[in-house]
C-alpha cells in the first residue's frame, strides 16, 4: 500500500463511529492501491464527502504538531478529492 493512504487509514480511524468511515477503512484494509488517485476513484459521493469534512482538520492537526510529512501526505489525498 501507498504511504500516503497508510496515514490517511490512521486518520480516519479516529472516526470509526461513524458507518461511512468504517466503508472507507475496509476499502484501504481489502485492497491494495498502487497510488493515491487509483483509492480515490473507488470511493462513493458519501464517502467523498466524509473525507472532505475531515481532512482538513487532520492535516490542519498535523501541521499544527509540526508533522509536516504526515499534513503533505493527507493533503495529496484531499486534493485529489476537491
Amino acid at each position: 500500500m501507498d504511504f500516503t493512504l497508510d496515514y490517511l487509514k490512521e486518520a480516519i480511524s479516529n472516526y470509526d463511529d461513524s458507518s461511512v468511515c468504517q466503508r472507507i477503512f475496509s476499502k484501504l484494509s481489502r485492497r491494495d492501491y498502487k497510488s493515491e488517485m487509483e483509492f480515490v476513484q473507488v470511493l462513493d459521493d458519501a464517502e467523498i464527502h466524509f473525507l472532505n469534512r475531515v481532512l482538513p482538520e487532520e492535516i490542519k492537526y498535523a501541521f499544527h504538531n509540526q508533522d509536516f510529512i504526515r499534513g503533505n501526505q493527507l493533503n495529496e489525498v484531499y486534493e485529489l478529492l476537491i
